[in-house]
């Protein structure tokens, strides 16, 4: 296992490397530099003469591979840059933000997890019955709705309308709810198909037949047997949900004003603070390198055969 670890962790460096190859290349693209921001965010407009000393002083001038050298050895050094709209330290932002985003994700993801197994297992072991199809219903349309519209639509029925929450999210319980409901209802109803799917499959097995002929309890087949074969494909999911909730739900966060890393960016972007894009799209393949290594070894603690596999090969 430690081997196979130290593999996979090689690989994913390199991959983070061209990450932020790329992410430093595009950015070098764009049609304006980190000089000519820096004065927008000032409200100053610059002579051309201050501007191409400000380029000369900061090292703009220099060669493209120079300054992706310069920059990879500071990020290396835990230094990300400076942050061109907030002047300050993009770590510094990014760091004030976080907590927030993983707040978030947190009660989303826990809450997700709680009611998503249970419909799901409910409705593969109910097939074809009138609560299957009324899940299955359920589950459909609330995927069917774009996350911006729920939302919308949230705000408008229950801080709106009667009041409940807040429309401006805040850290505390009316103020979190809203945006917690709008990014597990859609999760939900993708986790209820996902389970559904893959315990259908483990019922139909060979092994559950011959443990129903043994008279194994169905709920000891169920949680004993079926369960934990369907959480193979149930782990990559969960795995991209992770990564999708720790990089910040953007359009969420941004819609009730909730101040995490998400919304963070949603403004980076539009200011263009190349810094700070720069540090979320490193974080964000962090977050997606680690959770693709944790759901390899997961998988292979998970099926024996994939270990077996491994040691023939």
């Amino acid at each position: 296992m430690i081997q196979y670890i130290a593999k996979r962790l090689v690989q994913l460096i390199a991959v983070l490397f061209g990450v932020t190859f790329l992410t430093f290349m595009i950015t070098q693209a764009a049609p304006s530099d980190a000089a000519q921001m820096q004065y927008i965010s000032m409200g100053t407009i610059p002579s051309e003469e201050l501007l191409e000393q400000t380029r000369e002083e900061m090292g703009l001038n220099d060669p493209v591979l120079v300054q992706y050298g310069r920059w990879l050895w500071n990020v290396l050094h835990g230094d990300l840059g400076t942050s061109t709209k907030f002047s300050e330290s993009v770590l510094t932002q990014m760091s004030r933000k976080l907590p927030m985003t993983i707040e978030l994700a947190a009660v989303s993801g826990v809450i997700m997890v709680l009611i998503a197994f249970p419909l799901g297992i409910l409705s593969a072991v109910k097939k074809n019955k009138w609560i299957d199809y009324l899940i299955r219903f359920l589950s459909f349309f609330g995927i069917s709705m774009p996350n911006f519209w729920l939302g919308l639509l949230l705000i408008y029925v229950f801080a709106v309308r009667l009041g409940w929450f807040h429309v401006v999210s805040t850290n505390d319980i009316a103020g979190i709810v809203l945006p917690v409901a709008t990014l597990t209802i859609p999760m939900v109803c993708t986790y209820v198909r996902q389970i559904r799917a893959a315990v259908l499959e483990e019922l139909n097995s060979n092994y559950v037949v011959g443990a129903r002929s043994r008279g194994i309890s169905e709920r000891r087949i169920i949680f004993g047997h079926v369960l934990p074969n369907a959480l193979l494909p149930i782990v990559t999911l969960i795995g991209l949900s992770v990564g999708h909730l720790l990089g910040g739900a953007a359009i969420i966060e941004t819609l009730f004003s909730w101040q995490g890393i998400g919304n963070m960016v949603v403004e980076a972007i539009r200011v263009r603070d190349y810094p700070l894009i720069q540090g979320y799209v490193i974080w964000m393949a962090v977050i997606y390198v680690m959770v693709n290594l944790l759901v390899d070894i997961m998988y292979r603690l998970l099926d024996p055969q994939i270990r077996l596999r491994k040691k023939v090969d």
